[in-house]
């Protein structure tokens, strides 16, 4: 048979294609080309399959080999495609059962010495194989406890090339080499902060509450040592556990980022993530040449995403955080083809009044200019700021100031308000305040229209936006959920209003 045959995973973003690896081998002078749109790290598959095949001691083909990966039209990426192609390549030479190999789907990287080398997106990749009919995968060692978290997988770890041909039916020693193990850095074990830690600030710790309990996303302002990095670094401590459906999404961007341990199994708490202020729009939203990589906006999916000193960030990263804070996901588009990541994070921003951050109160003591003060903090623009719930001041605390509530008294309230607004949400699609439209929340309000006086005010006045009264509607309702009330009070619409204006109302 001069015809092999098997299959691999091609990841454009989260989404998996299912790719046919074809070898054919034809009486001709030696050569090897590789066709179907693959990248150069693709291209150079056929080094590095023709080096590990001789050094696992198998008998390298010496035809003119054409491989093809199809669907044709489908870009390609990745050294992932390698032991596929060795396999259908050996099945087209005999060396192997083709028929056994045909039947099964082949992730990984081969090393010049044949053994089988781990590859980023495992999980995802899996997974995409299993919903296409085919769950029978052989994957590295390294990454076979990965592959092994996708519900219907039937994965074989394999750390060599020859160990694999010998599956398949060759008569090959296998060799006595460790396996490549996975380069990801072990995970410190990380516990979350205990808002106790927090002195006073009872203000600052209700407001957190409520953007835990209804997802929202949170300004806070004020001078240097009031306690908002400490603040935010808590809040993922308040958040439920992820849901099943929502690990493993999160894990999958994970593993194409290349910080998923699998030791660790799925990601179950949300994620943390606090970029520096000299983080590029690529770091923030992903990219990278070629298909574009997940930043730190889609790591935070289902989590939290902080912007510490969030006007010393480029302005370039903060506008390209509008799409993602508007439709939950990163559309990055390329000439080879468009990405689409998960971002629904909670963004928690940080800033100080001032470039001093001694405009507090009076600001007597504030040595910046009115102009310094003004291009400071105008570098959060006001789309950007429309779209953030909740803004506060966060105030310098004093010495009568005593420790609050403990992580878990609030996060178990946080847990009743999301048990409710699950409950009243259930059949929509939504899962917390923050991502119903304001259409059905008004909807909701029936008889109690007189509950939109102040906003309609607010709204006449230009104090609010038509998106900012959705959003200010969102928060009323969370309050209403952390009160156990069925539906929000006149009372809850203006504290929400209070909340999303700094304080200034209608």
């Amino acid at each position: 048979m001069t015809l092999g045959r098997t299959r691999a995973v091609s990841l454009l973003g989260l989404s998996g294609h299912l790719v046919e690896v074809e070898a054919h081998l034809a009486p001709s002078l030696p050569a090897f080309s590789l066709v179907g749109l693959p990248d150069t790290a693709l291209a150079e598959a056929r080094d590095r399959v023709r080096a590990a095949v001789t050094s696992s001691g198998l008998v390298w083909p010496n035809r003119r080999i054409t491989v093809n990966l199809s669907p044709a039209t489908l870009p390609k990426a990745g050294s992932g495609f390698d032991l596929a192609i060795a396999v259908a390549t050996l099945a087209g030479a005999g060396v192997v059962d083709a028929a056994s190999a045909a039947d099964r789907v082949h992730i990984g990287e081969l090393g010049l010495d044949g053994r089988l080398r781990p590859v980023r997106g495992v999980l995802p990749a899996v997974a995409a194989a299993v919903a296409a009919g085919h769950p029978r995968v052989v994957v590295p060692t390294a990454n076979a406890a990965e592959a092994s978290l996708v519900p219907g997988a039937d994965v074989v770890g394999a750390a060599c090339l020859a160990e694999v041909a010998r599956r398949y039916g060759a008569d090959v020693e296998v060799p006595d080499l460790p396996p490549v193990h996975d380069d990801v850095p072990a995970r410190r074990a990380v516990v979350d902060p205990d808002l106790a830690d927090v002195i006073g600030q009872p203000e600052a710790r209700h407001c957190l509450e409520v953007a835990a309990a209804g997802g929202h996303h949170l300004l806070m302002v004020g001078p240097p040592g009031a306690g908002k990095t400490m603040l935010a670094a808590r809040l993922p401590g308040l958040l439920p556990d992820l849901a099943e459906a929502e690990a493993v999404e999160v894990t999958a961007v994970h593993s194409l980022a290349g910080t998923f341990d699998a030791g660790d199994g799925l990601v179950r708490r949300p994620p943390f993530e606090d970029p520096h202020h000299t983080a590029t729009p690529a770091s923030v939203v992903g990219g990278g040449s070629g298909v574009p990589r997940p930043g730190a906006a889609s790591r935070a999916h289902c989590g939290v995403l902080f912007l510490d000193e969030a006007p010393e960030f480029p302005t370039a990263v903060l506008q390209t955080l509008r799409q993602p804070l508007e439709h939950g996901e990163v559309v990055l588009h390329r000439a080879a083809g468009a990405a689409r990541y998960p971002a629904r994070f909670q963004l928690v921003l940080a800033a100080n009044p001032c470039p001093c951050g001694r405009s507090v109160g009076k600001g007597l003591e504030c040595t910046c200019r009115a102009e310094q003060r003004r291009r400071y903090f105008g570098k959060l623009s006001g789309p950007l700021l429309d779209r953030v719930d909740l803004q506060l001041e966060v105030l310098p605390a004093r010495a009568e100031d005593v420790p609050g509530e403990r992580s878990a008294v609030v996060a178990e309230r946080v847990r009743q308000a999301r048990g409710a607004a699950v409950e009243r949400l259930a059949g929509t699609g939504w899962r917390t305040n923050a991502q119903v439209s304001g259409r059905w929340l008004r909807e909701r309000l029936g008889p109690r229209r007189s509950l939109m006086t102040d906003l309609d005010r607010a709204l006449d006045r230009g104090t609010l936006s038509l998106r900012g009264v959705d959003r200010v509607l969102r928060v009323a309702w969370t309050l209403a959920d952390l009160q156990g009330r069925a539906a929000p009070s006149r009372d809850d619409v203006g504290r929400a209003l209070l909340l999303r204006t700094r304080g200034q109302g209608a």
